[in-house]
């Protein structure tokens, strides 16, 4: 048991570590740490995610926070709101081409050149253990995947040809879906 806890020990220091070295660089561009994950965000988020409601529940925030960042990310220009379509007070959240600029410059985006220095085994190692710590911690603590279409049960490839739409098909929203859209991340992927 003592085993166990030094090597968990020694995955989740590093993480941390990193996480903290992550944060201290996104000081810059005059936005903090939430704003720019509610750029990121925004960027891969599906049309039935670029909500209010479900950039919350991404970050793991609260309604009060996200609201503070939403409001601070449109009073900069890095944002714009927009009533959803046939939803009532429900709002869409996009990008501006400011918005869609400052990612350029994304503070991530550095730290993801040191990736760049491990060997593409140690690359496709990370990623699949990365991605199956999250899983587990997202299940355990009942927060939802938000992962793409190809990944979700909902997904039909090709499902959408018959009626001339698609080519692809979601059937939680009962939409058809364009290749691309089958690339952004859903508040409802399961």
């Amino acid at each position: 048991m003592a085993k166990d806890k030094i090597e968990n020990s020694s995955i989740a220091w590093p993480l941390e570590r990193l996480t903290r070295l992550m944060r201290a660089g996104e000081h810059e561009g005059g936005l903090n740490p939430a704003q720019w994950e509610a750029l990121r965000y925004l960027s891969r988020a599906n049309r039935f995610s670029n909500s209010p409601i479900a950039l919350t529940r991404f970050l793991g925030s609260t309604k009060g926070t996200i609201s503070q960042t939403i409001k601070a990310l449109e009073r900069k220009g890095y944002i714009a709101k927009a009533p959803r379509e046939n939803e009532g007070r429900s709002i869409n959240l996009s990008l501006t081409p400011k918005g869609s600029e400052a990612l350029k410059n994304d503070p991530l985006a550095k730290f993801s050149k040191s990736l760049d220095d491990l060997s593409g085994k140690n690359r496709r190692r990370l990623a699949k253990g990365l991605a199956d710590l999250l899983e587990t911690d997202l299940k355990r603590r009942e927060q939802p995947s938000f992962g793409t279409c190809p990944t979700c049960r909902h997904f039909r490839e090709k499902g959408g040809e018959a009626d001339g739409g698609g080519p692809h098909s979601c059937m939680y929203f009962g939409v058809r879906l364009s290749s691309d859209e089958t690339q952004f991340i859903c508040v409802e992927h399961s």
